[in-house]
Protein backbone atom coordinates (compact mmCIF):
# COMPACT_ATOMS: atom_id res chain seq x y z
CA UNK A 1 0.00 0.00 0.00
CA UNK A 2 1.24 3.15 -1.00
CA UNK A 3 1.94 5.74 1.65
CA UNK A 4 0.00 8.40 2.68
CA UNK A 5 1.52 12.33 3.86
CA UNK A 6 0.19 15.53 4.66
CA UNK A 7 1.45 18.22 2.04
CA UNK A 8 1.64 21.63 3.72
CA UNK A 9 2.91 24.70 2.22
CA UNK A 10 4.08 27.59 3.82
CA UNK A 11 4.91 25.22 6.55
CA UNK A 12 8.62 27.14 7.34
CA UNK A 13 6.53 29.17 10.16
CA UNK A 14 3.62 30.69 11.18
CA UNK A 15 0.19 28.98 10.77
CA UNK A 16 1.67 26.50 8.60
CA UNK A 17 3.97 25.07 11.04
CA UNK A 18 1.55 24.68 13.41
CA UNK A 19 -0.67 22.68 10.77
CA UNK A 20 2.82 20.28 10.75
CA UNK A 21 2.60 19.95 14.24
CA UNK A 22 -0.62 19.16 14.89
CA UNK A 23 -0.99 17.07 11.87
CA UNK A 24 2.42 15.33 12.97
CA UNK A 25 0.90 14.88 16.87
CA UNK A 26 -2.38 13.42 15.47
CA UNK A 27 -0.12 10.29 13.52
CA UNK A 28 0.30 11.82 10.01
CA UNK A 29 2.77 11.79 8.09
CA UNK A 30 3.64 15.36 6.77
CA UNK A 31 5.23 16.81 3.94
CA UNK A 32 6.77 20.19 4.32
CA UNK A 33 7.21 22.95 1.44
CA UNK A 34 8.60 26.36 1.60
CA UNK A 35 11.72 28.70 0.36
CA UNK A 36 13.31 28.08 3.80
CA UNK A 37 14.91 24.41 4.06
CA UNK A 38 16.61 25.32 6.76
CA UNK A 39 13.52 26.26 9.03
CA UNK A 40 12.02 23.19 7.64
CA UNK A 41 14.58 20.60 8.70
CA UNK A 42 14.78 22.77 12.10
CA UNK A 43 10.58 21.73 12.40
CA UNK A 44 11.40 18.33 10.93
CA UNK A 45 13.49 17.52 13.48
CA UNK A 46 11.42 18.86 16.05
CA UNK A 47 8.51 16.47 14.83
CA UNK A 48 10.95 13.78 15.28
CA UNK A 49 11.88 14.39 18.39
CA UNK A 50 8.36 13.90 19.61
CA UNK A 51 7.85 11.06 18.56
CA UNK A 52 6.18 12.06 14.95
CA UNK A 53 7.34 10.14 11.63
CA UNK A 54 10.22 11.42 9.35
CA UNK A 55 8.74 14.31 7.44
CA UNK A 56 9.46 15.08 3.92
CA UNK A 57 11.11 18.42 3.15
CA UNK A 58 10.77 20.08 0.00
CA UNK A 59 12.56 23.42 -0.32
CA UNK A 60 10.86 25.31 -3.23
CA UNK A 61 9.93 29.02 -4.48
CA UNK A 62 6.34 28.33 -4.81
CA UNK A 63 6.25 31.33 -7.41
CA UNK A 64 8.40 30.17 -9.60
CA UNK A 65 7.36 28.22 -12.94
CA UNK A 66 7.00 24.41 -12.71
CA UNK A 67 7.02 24.96 -8.75
CA UNK A 68 3.72 22.23 -8.75
CA UNK A 69 5.97 19.67 -10.59
CA UNK A 70 8.93 20.27 -8.49
CA UNK A 71 6.73 19.08 -5.42
CA UNK A 72 4.62 16.40 -7.18
CA UNK A 73 8.80 15.23 -8.40
CA UNK A 74 9.43 15.20 -4.65
CA UNK A 75 6.79 12.84 -3.25
CA UNK A 76 7.05 10.41 -6.28
CA UNK A 77 10.40 9.94 -5.58
CA UNK A 78 9.53 9.49 -1.98
CA UNK A 79 7.36 6.83 -2.68
CA UNK A 80 3.78 8.72 -1.43
CA UNK A 81 0.78 10.12 -2.22
CA UNK A 82 -1.21 12.86 -0.54
CA UNK A 83 -4.22 12.30 1.32
CA UNK A 84 -4.33 15.52 3.08
CA UNK A 85 -2.99 18.91 1.33
CA UNK A 86 -2.88 22.31 3.44
CA UNK A 87 -3.27 25.32 1.31
CA UNK A 88 -1.39 27.04 3.63
CA UNK A 89 1.34 29.36 2.07
CA UNK A 90 0.15 33.39 0.58
CA UNK A 91 1.42 36.64 1.18
CA UNK A 92 -0.09 40.32 1.02
CA UNK A 93 1.01 43.92 0.81
CA UNK A 94 -0.38 46.78 2.00
CA UNK A 95 -0.39 50.32 0.16
CA UNK A 96 -2.47 51.14 -2.96
CA UNK A 97 -2.49 49.23 -6.14
CA UNK A 98 -1.41 51.55 -8.07
CA UNK A 99 1.50 52.35 -5.80
CA UNK A 100 2.68 49.11 -5.20
CA UNK A 101 4.97 46.97 -7.96
CA UNK A 102 3.17 45.16 -10.18
CA UNK A 103 5.33 42.59 -10.22
CA UNK A 104 5.49 41.82 -6.26
CA UNK A 105 1.40 41.65 -6.97
CA UNK A 106 1.12 39.51 -9.94
CA UNK A 107 3.65 37.04 -7.70
CA UNK A 108 1.09 37.16 -4.75
CA UNK A 109 -1.55 36.17 -7.13
CA UNK A 110 0.69 33.38 -8.74
CA UNK A 111 1.19 31.78 -4.65
CA UNK A 112 -2.57 32.86 -3.65
CA UNK A 113 -3.87 31.76 -6.37
CA UNK A 114 -2.04 29.70 -9.05
CA UNK A 115 -0.53 27.88 -6.81
CA UNK A 116 -3.23 26.94 -4.59
CA UNK A 117 -5.51 25.90 -7.59
CA UNK A 118 -2.49 24.11 -8.84
CA UNK A 119 -1.55 21.45 -5.99
CA UNK A 120 -5.45 21.24 -5.75
CA UNK A 121 -5.86 20.01 -9.44
CA UNK A 122 -3.09 18.57 -9.33
CA UNK A 123 -3.51 15.55 -5.95
CA UNK A 124 -7.52 15.51 -6.84
CA UNK A 125 -7.04 12.11 -7.84
CA UNK A 126 -5.22 11.04 -4.89
CA UNK A 127 -7.20 13.22 -2.13
CA UNK A 128 -10.43 11.11 -3.73
CA UNK A 129 -8.61 7.73 -3.54
CA UNK A 130 -7.83 8.00 0.17
CA UNK A 131 -10.70 9.85 0.82
CA UNK A 132 -8.48 12.71 2.63
CA UNK A 133 -9.17 16.38 2.86
CA UNK A 134 -8.37 20.02 1.81
CA UNK A 135 -7.46 22.87 3.98
CA UNK A 136 -7.56 25.97 1.91
CA UNK A 137 -6.37 29.18 4.21
CA UNK A 138 -8.57 32.24 3.27
CA UNK A 139 -8.81 35.32 5.32
CA UNK A 140 -11.50 37.57 6.58
CA UNK A 141 -10.53 39.81 3.94
CA UNK A 142 -12.27 37.06 1.81
CA UNK A 143 -15.86 38.48 2.84
CA UNK A 144 -14.70 42.36 1.92
CA UNK A 145 -13.50 44.72 -0.43
CA UNK A 146 -9.74 45.44 0.98
CA UNK A 147 -8.92 49.08 -0.43
CA UNK A 148 -5.24 49.67 0.44
CA UNK A 149 -4.40 45.96 -0.05
CA UNK A 150 -7.19 45.17 -2.93
CA UNK A 151 -4.98 42.19 -4.39
CA UNK A 152 -4.71 40.15 -1.84
CA UNK A 153 -8.13 40.73 -0.48
CA UNK A 154 -9.09 39.86 -4.10
CA UNK A 155 -6.72 36.85 -3.72
CA UNK A 156 -8.82 35.30 -0.31
CA UNK A 157 -12.30 36.12 -2.30
CA UNK A 158 -10.91 33.40 -5.12
CA UNK A 159 -9.73 30.59 -2.32
CA UNK A 160 -13.09 31.38 -0.29
CA UNK A 161 -14.99 30.88 -3.70
CA UNK A 162 -12.83 27.36 -5.22
CA UNK A 163 -13.11 26.20 -2.02
CA UNK A 164 -17.00 26.15 -1.13
CA UNK A 165 -17.23 25.17 -4.78
CA UNK A 166 -14.94 21.95 -4.44
CA UNK A 167 -16.62 21.72 -1.05
CA UNK A 168 -20.00 20.53 -2.98
CA UNK A 169 -18.01 19.10 -6.18
CA UNK A 170 -15.98 16.60 -4.35
CA UNK A 171 -17.70 16.16 -1.24
CA UNK A 172 -19.73 13.53 -3.00
CA UNK A 173 -16.11 11.73 -3.65
CA UNK A 174 -15.41 11.55 0.04
CA UNK A 175 -13.11 14.83 0.27
CA UNK A 176 -13.40 16.89 2.71
CA UNK A 177 -13.03 20.72 1.30
CA UNK A 178 -12.67 23.77 3.80
CA UNK A 179 -11.71 27.05 4.25
CA UNK A 180 -10.20 28.81 7.11
CA UNK A 181 -10.85 32.27 7.32
CA UNK A 182 -9.12 33.98 10.23
CA UNK A 183 -8.71 37.43 11.02
CA UNK A 184 -5.08 39.21 11.70
CA UNK A 185 -2.67 36.48 12.88
CA UNK A 186 0.75 37.46 14.77
CA UNK A 187 2.88 35.64 12.16
CA UNK A 188 5.87 36.88 9.89
CA UNK A 189 2.84 37.66 7.26
CA UNK A 190 2.16 41.03 8.72
CA UNK A 191 6.12 42.06 8.77
CA UNK A 192 6.60 41.32 4.97
CA UNK A 193 2.84 43.01 4.39
CA UNK A 194 3.81 46.05 6.04
CA UNK A 195 0.85 45.65 7.87
CA UNK A 196 0.41 47.76 11.50
CA UNK A 197 -2.34 46.33 14.04
CA UNK A 198 -5.08 48.52 15.08
CA UNK A 199 -8.32 48.05 17.33
CA UNK A 200 -9.38 45.07 14.76
CA UNK A 201 -6.42 43.13 15.29
CA UNK A 202 -6.89 43.52 19.23
CA UNK A 203 -10.67 42.14 18.45
CA UNK A 204 -10.41 39.88 15.81
CA UNK A 205 -7.03 38.19 16.97
CA UNK A 206 -6.81 34.36 17.45
CA UNK A 207 -2.69 33.00 17.67
CA UNK A 208 -1.28 30.60 14.78
CA UNK A 209 -2.08 27.93 16.56
CA UNK A 210 -5.38 28.71 16.97
CA UNK A 211 -6.34 28.68 13.89
CA UNK A 212 -4.41 25.07 12.90
CA UNK A 213 -6.40 23.80 15.74
CA UNK A 214 -9.78 25.51 14.21
CA UNK A 215 -8.81 24.08 11.00
CA UNK A 216 -8.28 20.74 11.91
CA UNK A 217 -10.90 20.28 13.76
CA UNK A 218 -13.01 22.03 11.01
CA UNK A 219 -11.72 19.65 8.14
CA UNK A 220 -12.42 16.41 9.87
CA UNK A 221 -15.76 17.38 10.84
CA UNK A 222 -16.45 17.98 6.95
CA UNK A 223 -17.29 21.35 7.78
CA UNK A 224 -17.39 24.23 4.53
CA UNK A 225 -16.34 27.56 6.17
CA UNK A 226 -14.12 27.59 9.58
CA UNK A 227 -14.12 30.91 11.56
CA UNK A 228 -11.72 31.36 14.35
CA UNK A 229 -12.17 33.18 16.94
CA UNK A 230 -16.25 35.05 17.65
CA UNK A 231 -15.19 38.46 16.81
CA UNK A 232 -14.05 36.65 12.91
CA UNK A 233 -17.75 34.41 12.98
CA UNK A 234 -19.88 37.59 13.56
CA UNK A 235 -18.49 39.75 11.12
CA UNK A 236 -20.12 37.60 7.86
CA UNK A 237 -23.09 37.67 9.78
CA UNK A 238 -23.30 41.04 10.09
CA UNK A 239 -22.38 41.89 6.56
CA UNK A 240 -25.57 40.70 5.45
CA UNK A 241 -27.22 43.14 6.42
CA UNK A 242 -24.88 46.27 5.44
CA UNK A 243 -24.97 47.93 1.85
CA UNK A 244 -22.26 47.11 -0.26
CA UNK A 245 -21.04 50.45 -0.73
CA UNK A 246 -21.06 51.26 3.36
CA UNK A 247 -18.65 48.06 3.47
CA UNK A 248 -16.24 48.96 1.06
CA UNK A 249 -16.36 52.47 2.63
CA UNK A 250 -15.42 50.94 6.14
CA UNK A 251 -13.10 48.96 5.03
CA UNK A 252 -11.17 51.82 3.45
CA UNK A 253 -11.46 53.79 6.16
CA UNK A 254 -9.94 51.18 8.51
CA UNK A 255 -7.25 50.85 6.07
CA UNK A 256 -5.97 54.22 5.94
CA UNK A 257 -5.44 54.16 9.41
CA UNK A 258 -2.90 51.69 9.24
Amino acid sequence: MTERVTLITGASAGIGAEFARLFAANGYRVALVARRIENLEALAKEIVAKGGAEPIVIGCDLSQNGAGETVASALAAASVEVEYLVNNAGFGLFGDAMTLSAPDQLNMIDINVKMLTDLTLRFTDELIRHRGGIINLGSIASFLPGPGMAVYYASKAYVLSFSEALHLELGGKGVRVTAVCPGPVPTEFQKRAGFKPGFDSLVLNVSAADVAAAGYRGVMAGRRVVLPGFGVRIIPFLLRFVPRGLVLAAAGAVQRKR
